[in-house]
């Protein structure tokens, strides 16, 4: 908590970076800190789990604007644009950004996983004061450098996820355009194939790899793998390696030296139009405007 706390009543502001969400796509990271308010959109390649210990926030996502106090606990998928735009000073919230390797291991309801994965947000005022415990001594645990320590942390926090569904929940609809309409109902066999698929994607989406590639480590037919991994997410295969890539692209623009044709090739694209179109997609502008706006509201930070 000293942490957290010798945060309180200075503005802090989020800005992406090589060891950020955005930075480590594949990796599972924990948080419990003052939240930094974020100057403008951003979207990373994980599901996001956010407790609000004290204070309120305030959220743009999906077309909502949505406001959090302590006691409240939201899940979402994070390959939309989202904002934390506002906090109170006294502000604290903690939870962690989950690899879709890990989300599809949990053994959330149907009607739950595929909403989250069309953009619905989850949200949950049933917490307790075991919640106020229990995630800052899953930061700290996985933060301590112990490998048992860590793991007992994901497994106790993933367990937390899923009592979720045990009690009072609601799912907000998104309001914003989205690519997931066709999402279908799955099966916890499915699961396990999908999480074998993004296991084999997190070791390789800088490489060269294709949907055989990736079938074939999951030992599945590629036009079964794929129709199974796109009625499972929403996304397509090349999609999710693309959102890997661009998040990795993401972090990589804000530093002072980033050269565009450079980031590109570092972040798994084998051109700099294709590393433009797919940007833009997500992003609605080009890798060089958004370094350039970036900058900008960073400039002018508080």
């Amino acid at each position: 908590m000293d942490l957290a706390e010798s945060k309180i009543g200075r503005r802090a502001v989020y800005q992406p970076g090589a060891s950020s969400i955005e930075g480590l796509p594949t990796a599972l990271q924990m948080f419990h800190n003052h939240p930094p308010v974020m100057l403008m959109p951003h979207w990373h390649v994980q599901v996001e789990v956010n407790y609000i210990m004290q204070g309120s926030v305030h959220y743009r996502m999906n077309g909502h604007q949505i406001s959090m106090k302590a006691g409240d606990m939201c899940l979402f998928w994070g390959g939309q644009p989202h904002q934390m735009d506002d906090c109170s000073e006294d502000a604290i919230y903690a939870g962690g950004h989950l690899p879709l390797v890990y989300f599809f291991r949990m053994r959330l309801p149907i009607n739950i996983s595929s909403r989250l994965m069309k953009g619905e947000i989850l949200f949950t005022s049933a917490t307790d004061a075991a919640d106020k415990e229990n995630f800052p001594r899953w930061v700290r645990y996985a933060k301590s450098g112990d490998p048992a320590k860590a793991q007992h942390a994901l497994d106790e926090m993933l367990l937390r996820v899923e009592r979720i569904a045990l009690e009072p929940y609601s799912l907000l609809p998104t309001l914003g355009p989205t690519d997931a309409d066709d999402i279908e109902q799955f099966y916890p066999q499915s699961s396990r194939s999908v999480a074998r698929m993004c296991d084999f994607i997190a070791v390789n989406f800088l490489q060269e790899i294709d949907s055989v590639d990736i079938a074939r480590a999951a030992d599945l037919h590629p036009k079964y793998a794929m129709n199974l991994f796109k009625k499972t997410t929403g996304m397509t295969l090349s999609k999710y390696v693309n959102l890997l890539r661009l998040s990795r692209a993401q972090a990589m623009l804000m530093n002072d030296e980033a050269n565009v044709l450079q980031v590109a090739m570092d972040s798994g694209f084998g051109s700099i139009s294709a590393f433009n179109k797919s940007f833009r997609h997500i992003a609605g502008m080009s890798p060089s405007d958004f370094r350039r706006d970036a900058r900008m509201v960073t400039q002018y930070a508080p």
